[in-house]
């Protein structure tokens, strides 16, 4: 029985876990969960599941705490990202899966770790932002890195049994977003509703948001990058439509291997928790005869103007992909909030770029820092505030 952590339990990616632990409760149990300010829903899941403790790490005014602790007499509910870092340190589990949307999710990857826990990856910012302290914290404690994004999960089991040097190349696919058909003039004053209208995918409103712009595909590259010791030159990402095929790895002798099923999150996850082994589920079902045809092409990059920033990122390293991340971040609450239009979320990202002097090697503590300067500046540059 595989004791679980689950960090982010009421978002697309943890509700999907859900999911797959009650299909599969013979061979998982929720030890721990988490969620940041969705009370009723963690206090259901719970209730639901006999989960012993949940934590609510954005809900601050003890008054609602006390609140909802009345609500649910029987439940241990704690306050608070320090709660969870401590809870992380001391519960038992096997493995968290870090569901955790955005830059929050990154101290709570670093305390699994270091507890020596195996780690099953929803969070790419962990390793965008930390990945050259991340991984090799992973390697000297032995333990497991488990990748839960559905491209990374396709690339992590195209590549079992096959050793390092037989990598040619791998390619990351992507839908290309809920405006990937939208004409080129139309994109500057393109609507939130609208940029939320994913043809394929049912995913939160950020990694949405980040699959219109492409953002999402930058960030991927970065963590393949570190997930898999591939130079960037190596890591390639190719439009595919249909979003039945979630990556493909190209060997020395000219192979290409793809992972295909239908576009649902409960796979990879489901995969991540059983690794090395697999179990039967009738969560996903993909039917060949009906698939239609597969679709690939480049990645138009006059439409995703933010993707190519993100890859010049990625090449340059160091504490760029922070400032970039922080920046969007920064940009979406703006955007969702009716302060700028669609076309800017790019140029406040690009800006933040241009104004850094880049840091090689920043340490945990640098990368924190500038996350959080970044994001409040930028928030306050539009009147917005200093918000969570």
């Amino acid at each position: 029985m595989v004791k679980l952590a689950l960090l982010g339990a009421t978002g697309s990616v943890g509700s999907s876990t859900i999911e797959v632990v009650k299909e599969q409760n013979e061979h998982f149990v929720i030890t721990l969960a988490s969620a940041h300010r969705n009370w009723y829903n963690l206090c259901q899941i719970a209730g639901e599941l006999s989960i012993p403790k949940v934590v609510l790490t954005g809900i601050e005014d003890t008054a609602q705490q006390a609140f909802i602790r009345n609500q649910y007499p029987n439940l241990k509910i704690y306050f608070g990202i320090n709660d969870l870092l401590n809870l992380l340190q001391e519960e038992d589990y096997n493995l968290a899966l870090n569901a955790i949307s955005g830059s929050a999710g990154l101290r709570s990857s670093f305390a699994i770790v270091q507890r020596g826990k195996n780690l099953a990856l929803a969070n790419k910012e962990s390793l965008v932002m930390a990945g050259h302290l991340l991984m090799p914290l992973i390697k000297s404690q032995g333990i497991k890195i488990l990748p839960v994004d559905s491209e990374h999960s396709a690339i992590f089991q195209l590549l079992e049994g096959h050793p390092h040097k037989e990598i040619r190349k791998i390619y990351i696919t992507a839908s290309g977003g809920a405006l990937r058909d939208v004409p080129l003039d139309e994109l500057e004053n393109i609507t939130l509703e609208r940029a939320l209208q994913h043809p394929n995918w049912s995913m939160g409103t950020k990694v949405t948001l980040d699959s219109a712009t492409m953002f999402n595909k930058a960030l991927e590259v970065m963590e393949a990058h570190w997930l898999f010791d591939l130079d960037f030159e190596q890591i390639d990402c190719v439009l595919q439509p249909q979003s039945v095929v979630h990556s493909l790895v190209e060997f020395i002798d000219g192979a290409i291997f793809a992972q295909l099923s239908q576009p649902d999150m409960k796979l990879p996850i489901l995969y991540a928790l059983s690794y090395p082994e697999r179990l039967p589920s009738k969560l996903v079902q993909t039917d060949l005869k009906h698939l239609g045809n597969l679709e690939f092409s480049p990645i138009p990059t006059e439409r995703y103007p933010l993707f190519i920033l993100g890859l010049q990122v990625a090449y340059a390293g160091g504490i760029l992909p922070t400032v970039l991340n922080s920046a969007n971040e920064a940009a979406l609450r703006l955007f969702q909030a009716g302060k700028i239009r669609y076309a800017d979320i790019y140029k406040i990202c690009q800006e933040a770029v241009q104004n850094c002097i880049n840091e090689p090697e920043p340490s945990l503590e640098q990368i924190l820092t500038v996350n959080e300067q970044v994001c409040q500046r930028i928030l306050r540059q539009y009147n917005f505030g200093d918000i969570q």
